[in-house]
């Protein structure tokens, strides 16, 4: 669409706004694709939006014939406008994003730019010189271009929660376009704990059932003293020092000395 004599100026003529303000509006439509537009300018009652399915806002809400106004201009802007953005490309059919995301809630095309926007899967893919790449939006809603500076890079999208500029999202590894995988962490798998292995306590001269320890040693010894060693031996017994044959034996061995 040229300014001169019959384009964009010719219609701010005829609806009464500066080429400023037409120009404005041509930007908004393209991000919205020819169906919808999201703007704020000072002509057209500040911050509004306007829908092909019939659904007019301006912020001067109380202003009717201006409201009719913006109205018939972006019904005319819209029908002017060529159509192109990536709404019509089919399903998984050079898409660069997963199938299975299905089409675009939001998506339009400006200055050789193109995006497409997932709200349940919080993702913006934006292609720009044939390359194609995924961001997250995370809490941000996208409805539209807002403006383009030079680059891909310096694209500034707009949404229900104001401006959201492309740089401050984060850009996603390439391999989601269908080919991430879902994080599977590692199995747990706790290191064996080796036992320390057992060593007794050596038997000293002096501890409780040395005497036993060399029964030929010790002579008859009296019924009080036996009775203590056979106590001592039953603790070493119950502490393991003592098997249970080992004991029996010390026993009958001391019992048979009263």
């Amino acid at each position: 669409m040229t300014d001169q004599p019959y384009g964009l100026q010719a219609i701010a003529d005829r609806y009464r706004v500066s080429l400023d303000a037409v120009r404005h509006l041509v930007q908004a439509l393209e991000a919205g694709h020819g169906r919808m537009a999201q703007f704020n300018h000072p002509e057209l009652g500040g911050f509004g939006q306007w829908s092909g399915a019939g659904m007019t806002m301006i912020g001067d809400m109380f202003n009717a014939e201006l409201k009719a106004r913006v109205d018939a201009l972006c019904t005319a802007l819209a029908a002017a406008l060529p159509a192109g953005a990536w709404s019509e490309v089919p399903r998984g059919a050079g898409a660069p994003w997963p199938p299975e995301w299905g089409a675009p809630a939001t998506a339009g095309s400006k200055n050789g730019m193109r995006y497409a926007y997932f709200p349940v899967q919080r993702r913006l893919v934006v292609e720009s010189e044939g390359r194609a790449a995924i961001y997250d939006t995370a809490d941000h809603a996208i409805s539209g271009v807002s403006q383009q500076q030079g680059s891909a890079t310096s694209l500034r999208f707009s949404g229900p929660g104001g401006p959201v500029d492309l740089a401050s999202l984060k850009r996603l590894d390439e391999a989601e376009r269908g080919e991430a995988r879902p994080f599977a962490p590692e199995p747990f798998a706790p290191e064996p704990v080796a036992p320390e292995p057992f060593a007794p306590e050596p038997f000293e001269p002096g501890h409780p059932g040395a005497e036993a320890s060399h029964p030929g040693s010790a002579g008859p010894v009296g019924g009080s003293d036996v009775l203590s060693t056979i106590e001592r031996l039953s603790e070493m017994r119950r502490k393991g020092i003592l098997t249970e044959g080992e004991f029996t034996a010390k026993k009958a061995e001391l019992l048979a000395r009263l």
